[in-house]
């Protein structure tokens, strides 16, 4: 296929060499001067999204994918695929899509879960929401970008599975930081209290597969010093998009509330920024109940 790739960060930037690896042509655009094996750059949007088949983006957030969308679509050919891998506010995945559909292209929200590691070994896993055939054009390249990908319903449906996901794993983080720190102040080892919740019904991501205890557990970030696989405030970002969408449609989550205030102050104000997600940890274990 021709493809159009805009936004070629930490993670676009691998995501669109791998698909030039696979023999697809690939014309790329980003704001700074960035150089990928493989990909040809255009000098506008625009000009990377003429004449494709595609066009990926992978965008900060909604207000700069509404702009990009503004640019490219126009310059779009009637029958391609829009396919927006940024995560993003529900509403604007749902507005973009509109106007992608109205210009008679095939939208797709698919935002990705897997972090920079998984972009470069492409083994994302994506979420996608849009209608049946802009999907199946699409599919072909989640293969190469990832290992898997789930259909997840209509436009929009892509975000809703990403916000939800992550604020799942911002709520389960911050608890099992949290117990881990009251088992160091009841006197259990971390070692002896990961062997009985992960075995247990504590059992969960963050503590089989990202443990934030040092030496504890599969190798995470808490044993390279927090350095961020996923940095805390991408988590406070999720967050934060899950209670906008839960504001949207009027959904209680108290759970989602609380764990966005934590990162929120842990970020802003206590030199949370830069660090892994897990880094509540040290975060906890500073703390006494006041």
């Amino acid at each position: 296929m021709k493809i159009g790739f805009i936004g070629l960060g930490n993670m676009g930037g691998p995501m669109a060499a791998n698909l030039a690896k696979a023999g697809h042509d690939v014309t790329g655009f980003d704001m700074a001067d960035v150089s990928i094996e493989g990909v040809a750059m255009a000098d506008s949007g625009a000009g990377a999204a003429t004449g494709a088949d595609v066009v990926i983006t992978m965008l900060p957030n909604g207000q700069i994918l509404r702009a990009v969308a503004d640019e490219i679509i126009p310059a779009m050919t009637a029958g391609a695929a829009f396919v927006d891998c940024s995560t993003v506010d529900v509403d604007s995945a749902r507005t973009v899509a509109d106007q992608a559909t109205q210009a008679s292209l095939l939208p797709v929200d698919a935002p990705v879960s897997g972090g920079i590691g998984g972009a470069a070994g492409g083994t994302l896993t994506f979420m996608a929401g849009g209608s049946a055939d802009a999907f199946a054009k699409a599919d072909p390249l989640f293969d190469i970008m990832g290992q898997k990908a789930v259909h997840c319903g209509d436009a929009g449906a892509g975000q809703a599975a990403k916000i939800c996901n992550n604020m799942i794993l911002g709520v389960t983080m911050i608890a099992t930081c949290e117990a881990f720190s009251l088992a160091d102040k009841l006197g259990l080892d971390r070692q002896k209290m990961f062997d009985v919740v992960s075995t247990s019904s504590g059992y969960s991501w963050t503590m089989n597969a990202y443990c934030p205890a040092p030496g504890v557990g599969p190798q995470s970030p808490a044993d390279n010093d927090y350095q961020p696989g996923f940095a805390s405030e991408l988590m406070l970002k999720d967050l934060r998009l899950s209670q906008q969408a839960a504001d949207s449609a009027d959904a209680d989550t108290p759970m989602g509330q609380v764990a966005t205030a934590l990162y929120e102050q842990f970020v802003e104000n206590e030199n949370g920024l830069g660090t892994d997600f897990s880094a509540m940890l040290p975060r906890f274990e500073k703390r006494g109940r006041g």
